[in-house]
This record gives structure tokens, sequence and C-alpha cells, in this order.
């Protein structure tokens, strides 16, 4: 069989891998998609408490909408703002299900390389098919070849740990019970008995942690949350952007966001602990946990521990390929400079596609948040835009391929979600970024209270 005959491997039928798979199949070109989780968008169903800061007519992509629409499918309210379990049951369950047996679910990649090529080997290696090793739920193996592999599996398996120097803090492993590296869901009793009337410091400085220090105060003002406090770990000081973009964000649910977080500091409910790297968490007499820091400070005892400072790359699984990653953010070498987060915010991150996606190894790409990395500057749409483009290449249409058009709100830090009033939040909002700037949002019951974790952001602007 020719190479060109074989399937596109996809892995991860995320938001950004069923977008791949539905421009693969708009090119006549068959996709196979590889899903690790029990369901289609399982890490989206992980925050499905959670809301998007962007709305319907900013996460759907428009290959997907075509190939949704042969079945009846309609988008729901463009100027609505989904939750994770929205987006996953009315969008990507969808998407998967039309798709049907070209996705597969349980279906771990373990190693992926050229077929009869390891890494070390050059004879020939092009004309070689790509080659997927595969581990079902049930425990059986496959392997898979292919004309191409795009790796959409994203970041959310591999958060990273406490410690201030990239590495787990000294006791952190050992103090696992006590810490999560998720922004927990408030609305299930037996998460919110856990938090009600408790300590709880948060680490991180980012669009996850907002949302943990918004969910935290508002237990605090609710009946069963009394005596609830945050403490904000955070490495660097407090600064002007600390907060995100603010009223001037042009996303307006992301600027709200950060007024809440900052509201939670000003109104007493969190306290900010500042130029903080973690280097230990010890276990004091009473079980509760003491974070030490590399600077010979010890802070006050507290019941739990939220670790929200990112995500990194699983990149095990492609170490027999011949990627081209910058040293620093472990994004490929022609993006890393444009997704730089000391550099750039989302807005002034350059419109990429193929070419940038490119390694030395022709064939393979890593798209979505994946492809940036550690960096947390990532929005949905500019993961359909790089899957557009790099099906395009796959199909040899160079030309629209090269054509990368997309346009980003400039301001704010992107990588989380919106936090709004239930009720008011579309008339509030506008529906996009060009509404009237946003005003600080008080925080009711646990079920008005809406945001949305780094490892599934989702964004857009007016006239992208």
């Amino acid at each position: 069989m020719s190479t060109q005959q074989l399937p596109v491997v996809v892995i991860g039928a995320g938001p950004t891998g069923l977008a791949a798979a539905a421009h693969l199949v708009e090119r006549g070109i068959e996709p196979l998609v590889l899903e690790a989780g029990p369901a289609a968008a399982s890490a989206v169903r992980e925050w499905s408490h959670v809301r998007l800061f962007s709305t319907w007519g900013e996460v759907v992509a428009p290959a997907a909408e075509k190939l949704l629409a042969l079945t009846g499918w309609m988008r729901p309210d463009p100027a609505a703002y989904p939750s994770g379990g929205d987006w996953a049951d009315l969008y990507l369950q969808p998407l998967a299900d039309v798709l049907g047996d070209r996705v597969r679910v349980g279906a771990t990649v373990t190693g992926v390389s050229r077929a009869g090529r390891d890494r070390i080997v050059d004879a020939d290696r092009e004309q070689q098919p790509f080659v997927v090793h595969i581990t079902y739920a049930d425990g059986r193996e496959e392997r898979a070849f292919a004309r191409a592999v795009i790796d959409a599996s994203g970041t959310w398996a591999t958060p990273s740990p406490a410690g201030g120097s990239g590495l787990p803090a000294l006791g952190e492993k050992a103090a696992a019970d006590r810490i999560t590296y998720r922004v927990p869901d408030l609305k299930d009793p037996a998460v919110r008995a856990r938090y009600a009337g408790k300590r709880t410091a948060v680490i991180g400085s980012g669009a996850s942690a907002f949302t943990a220090l918004a969910y935290l105060a508002n237990l605090a003002k609710s009946d069963d949350g009394a005596g609830t406090k945050g403490v904000w770990i955070l490495r660097r000081g407090i600064s002007g952007s600390t907060f995100g973009g603010g009223e001037a964000d042009q996303l307006p649910a992301r600027g709200a966001l950060g007024l809440a977080a900052k509201a939670a500091v000003d109104e007493g409910h969190a306290d900010a602990v500042t130029g903080f790297r973690t280097e230990a968490i010890e276990r004091a007499a009473d079980g509760r946990l003491v974070l030490a820091g590399e600077d010979g400070r010890s802070l006050d005892p507290v019941d739990e521990v939220i670790v929200l400072t990112g995500f990194r790359p699983d990149l095990s699984f492609l170490d027999e390929l011949r990627l081209g990653l910058d040293e620093r953010l472990q994004a490929p070498v022609e993006l890393a400079p444009l997704i730089d987060p000391n550099q750039h915010s989302c807005g002034t991150v350059y419109p990429h596609g193929h070419r940038e996606l490119s390694h030395p190894e022709q064939g393979v790409y890593l798209v979505g948040m994946k492809s940036y990395g550690r960096a947390p500057t990532f929005l949905a749409m500019t993961g359909y835009e790089q899957v557009r483009s790099v099906a395009a290449a796959i199909a040899g249409d160079l030309d629209s391929a090269d054509r990368v058009e997309l346009t980003l709100p400039e301001t704010g830090v992107c990588g989380g979600a919106g936090l709004f009033d239930a009720l008011d939040a579309q008339e509030a909002d506008g529906g996009g970024c060009c509404a009237p700037a946003p005003q600080l949002v008080q925080l009711g019951a646990p079920a008005t209270v809406v945001a949305a974790s780094e490892q599934a952001p989702a964004g857009g602007c007016c006239g992208s």
C-alpha cells in the first residue's frame, strides 16, 4: 500500500483533535483519532463544572460545523457561554459521533516511530510510514500505520508541580492526600466539605488560580463556608498586570475573572504571599501542611493546597521521532519565539500554521495546547486555525496551508476562563470582545460561579 493511502493518525479527541479530523475528512483524507480516555473530550469533561470565557461563536470549528450540519445539528446561541460540560455534550460528542468509527476511545498511544527505523536510522526514512503503538483499555495492543501524525493530546494529564524550581517540592508527593492540581468543583458536596471552613493555599498566578480564589471567596460568603480562607502563593510580586487585563480585556468575561480574584484579596477572603518559591511541603503535628520557601520562610499551616502552576507536554511516547523543540518552552522551534510568555500575550502571537509547527521529522505535527509546550497563552481558535493549515499541507494544498489568518484579543492573560453572573452575563458581555468593559462581578451561589481550566482554554474575538 502507498503511504498516501494510509490514514492520518490524530492523537486526542479533544476540541483540536476532532477539528483536525473534520478538516481531514473535508479534504478526502481518512483520519484515525485515538483517545486515551473512555469518551471523546475526556479532558474537557474533567472540568465540566466550569464555564469558558468565550462564547459558542468562538469555540466551534468551521469545518466541524459543516460536518455536523449534515446531520441537522445547529450551533447553540453564538452569544452564550458554554460550560465544559456543555462543550463536550452539545458539540464535541456529536462531532465524535459523526466521525463514527474513525474515533477510538480507550486507546492510549504508547509510541510513535517510522516503520523499521528507530530515531538513529537515516536510510529511506522519509519513505517509511509512521507506526503508532496503541494499548487499549482491556490491555490489548495494536500498531497502526499512518501517512502523517497529528498530536493533539494536550497537556491536561501532566500538570506542573508546586516546587518553585519546576521539580516537585520536597514532601509534595507524600502530601498528595491534601493536594489537588485542578480547580475544585465546589458544587460537589464532598468536594465542598473538603474546603469549607478550611485554610487553603492556592499556588499559581494564571486564570486557574483566579478561578480557585474566586471559588473560595464565594464559599467563604456562603452559609456553610464560614471560616474559609485562601492563601494565594505568588512566585513574583503583585503588579498592575497580576490580575490580567481587567476592564481593558477584549474578552470581558476573562477580565471579570481577574477582577473577581482581586476582590477576593481586597475583601479579605484571601491573603497574598509574594515572592515565595515553594521548596518543601512539610506535615505539621496536627496533619496540616506547612509550605517552606527557598528563602527560608515557612508559612502558617494550611488544610489544603491547590497547585495551579501550569502544564507541560508529555513527550515520552514521541521519543523515537526527530522533533525540533525549543529548549525552554518545549514548543516547536519556529513557534517558540512567537509565544514566549515573557514577550507575548495571546493577541500578540503572530498567526501561524504548518510551517511553524513542522519538525525535522516530516509529517508529524504537535497542535493545540501541546504545540505551546509550557507556554500558557493558548486559545481554542488558534488550535482550529493550526489544524486547518496542517490538514491543507498534508493534502498538498500549500497555497491554502500558507494562508493563515487569525485575529486574537490583544489584552489580558490567555489560558483560562471567565467568571460572570449567570443571569446577566450575556447582556453584560454582549457576547464578544467588543462589548463594554466588564464590571466587577459579585459572587453568588456556587452554581452561578463560572470559570475554566487552562487545559482547554477557548477564545476568540470580534471579527475573527
